[in-house]
């Protein structure tokens, strides 16, 4: 029996030449008892879908009922947990949930209330926290008040508008297991807006993704029974199909083909590139061990004496390979890009790059933030020039010029040259980041978490963008990442990080995986997903701030 029905449901905002048609023609049904998940890119509508679920938005065109009613508002029968917590911080864990509970049942005996707080609040596991206030929470933490303020209000249906995507990995795949043994306990019927793949199969009944021009794609079902293992999902042979059907499909309506290829590059060399005549004659150029880690350690002074966070970083980096840095938090990823960079002090060994110690920054190591940094008063063009007009000091105006729009194209960014860096998204400024870093023609490509501020499927987006423009210069690249499947389709050898601290190289797998590499050809590979559990495995053994002693590589070698 459907709860909850969309019939010919159009959206819009602003007028005349500026509205902007958000939602098409959205004919939907959700089952009793259903968990359904509405997959999409960000700006697809999922947020406003949701909203007029809720009841906080009314269409312009069509109907939207609950249990054959038409939604004219809120409601408590519709429980909604957002994206980030909407909590009060002069209240504590038990007075949010409480002034739910208030709200919804005036009428109720205190002790009653007290007892439904008290249930609510130990069912998503923050009794020993019931009188802590939301600043000395955890965000997972302050997710989960937000989560038992709004089942205390005995809603029919639980609406989750990504509400785990502002969180860790290990965290939020936590609170998603507990999500879903709530809803199957209860028997609630659950709509969550996701743009994770992962999470959405690990979770839902059916996924019904959302198409860029606001209409709603083929739904997937979920034939995949329950309890869903998520650490034997990697084997799980449906779980695997499903992944490549919709990614697929995903990266078919999503992600277009942005990059435009009418600029050439003009034949002027970087300051910080060999001589023309030192190349002809020696050829001196040093290919292996381009990049060479040896011995490398940082340590901090303490009060309690000297800490050492990183110990005895050894790697050695051929010209032109693509290095993915992975490991749990705090394991001192970005402290060796730091150092690699020149942004922050060696304490002993050394770090070479093309023969020669790495001593403070240097503009033939460009690096990628994992916040923009962008001038946010000068626009996309200039952004990038800054950096190359000191790189080319010999240019024309004209040669500089085509440096900055070939690459700003290359990022699929030739219609946004113009425009102010404050009015891009996060991802159009990121790509921003990723042409100045090329632009710079360096020596070495350093990329700390470039993608992790970003959604999923931004994310996925901006890979792409990443690999067709190192397929093109072939720059040495090391990219710090907490993403498994970032890590393995961009990198020739993942590097794996012990805990720290006194973290170092645990492990390292060669990924021989052909290139050019893009997800869809990634995930129908017939290797790719042992090279994942390689990865997992590692990163489950160092789970939980364990520091067990590192396992051999037993990788086989991809044929040719």
């Amino acid at each position: 029996m459907a709860i909850l029905t969309f019939n010919n449901v159009h959206k819009g905002f602003g007028e005349g030449a500026n509205r902007v048609e958000v939602l098409n023609d959205i004919d939907l049904e959700v089952q009793e008892g259903e968990f359904l998940a509405i997959l999409g890119f960000s700006g697809t509508g999922k947020s406003t879908l949701m909203n007029m679920i809720a009841g906080l938005e009314t269409p312009d065109r069509g109907s939207v009922k609950f249990k054959g009613k038409p939604i004219n508002g809120p409601s408590p029968e519709r429980g909604l947990v957002f994206q980030n917590y909407s909590l009060m911080p002069w209240l504590t864990v038990a007075g949010n949930v409480r002034l739910a509970v208030d709200a919804v049942f005036p009428r109720m005996a205190a002790s009653e209330k007290a007892a439904k707080v008290e249930h609510y609040i130990q069912m998503v596991g923050l009794t020993p926290a019931a009188h802590r206030r939301p600043a000395e929470l955890s965000g997972g933490m302050r997710q989960r008040v937000s989560i038992a303020r709004a089942l205390a209000m005995d809603p029919e249906m639980l609406l989750l508008d990504e509400p785990l995507s502002a969180l860790d990995a290990m965290t939020r795949a936590n609170l998603a297991d507990e999500i879903l043994e709530i809803c199957q306990n209860d028997a609630k019927t659950c709509i969550l807006i996701t743009n994770d793949v992962d999470e959405a199969i690990q979770l839902a009944d059916r996924i019904v993704p959302l198409n860029p021009d606001g209409t709603l794609g083929t739904p997937f079902i979920v034939d995949i029974p329950h309890p869903r293992i998520r650490e034997e999902m990697n084997h799980h042979e449906g779980f695997k199909a499903l992944r490549t059907e919709v990614t697929s499909f995903l990266m078919d309506v999503g992600i277009e083909a942005k990059v435009e290829g009418t600029r050439q590059l003009p034949d002027i060399t970087p300051i910080h590139s060999l001589p023309a005549a030192v190349k002809t004659a020696g050829k001196t150029m040093v290919e292996k061990r381009f990049l060479d880690f040896s011995q490398l350690h940082k340590v901090y002074p303490t009060p309690k004496g000297p800490l050492t966070v990183v110990e005895d970083f050894n790697l050695k980096v051929n010209r032109g390979e693509f290095i993915s840095l992975i490991g749990h938090s705090g394991c001192g990823k970005s402290t060796v890009l730091s150092m690699a960079a020149g942004l922050n002090e060696i304490s002993k060994g050394a770090i070479k790059l093309d023969g020669k110690h790495v001593e403070g920054a240097d503009p033939e190591r460009a690096v990628v933030f994992q916040s923009p940094n962008l001038f946010p008063w000068l626009t996309a063009k200039e952004n990038v020039a800054v950096g190359v007009e000191k790189v080319y000091p010999k240019a024309s105006r004209e040669e500089l010029r085509d440096v900055v729009e070939y690459y700003l194209e290359r990022v699929g960014l030739a219609d946004s040259m113009d425009m102010p860096a404050h009015s891009l998204s996060n991802g159009t400024q990121q790509r921003v980041g990723i042409a100045r870093a090329f632009a710079l023609s360096p020596k070495l490509l350093l990329l700390d978490e470039p993608f992790g501020m970003l959604d999923s499927l931004t994310r996925w987006e901006l890979q792409e963008v990443l690999m067709e423009v190192w397929s093109r210069t072939k720059v040495t690249a090391v990219c710090v990442t907490h993403d498994v499947d970032e890590a393995i389709l961009m990198a020739d050898r993942v590097v794996m990080m012990t805990n720290g601290p006194q973290a170092t190289i645990g492990k390292i797998t060669e990924v021989n995986l052909p290139r050019p590499r893009t997800r869809k050809a990634l995930l129908e590979h017939p290797d790719y997903y042992t090279y994942r559990q390689e990865v997992l495995d590692f990163l489950e053994d160092y789970a939980h701030g364990a520091n067990p002693s590192p396992k051999p590589a037993t990788i086989p070698i991809a044929a040719e």
